[in-house]
């Protein structure tokens, strides 16, 4: 997958809340989100 811009639309992906809860993008469609990843998260690097 191509890097994303700033403005781009996300593609609609489903993860895991802190709760263990699957979460899809497309749950807040039309609302402001901001996607907090922690890369190198778990990987011992």
């Amino acid at each position: 997958m191509p890097m994303l811009a700033i403005g781009d639309t996300v593609p609609d992906i489903t993860l895991r809340s802190h709760q263990s809860e699957e979460v899809s993008l497309s749950g807040f469609q039309g609302k402001w989100l901001v996607l907090h990843t922690f890369p190198l998260a778990f990987t011992g690097g």
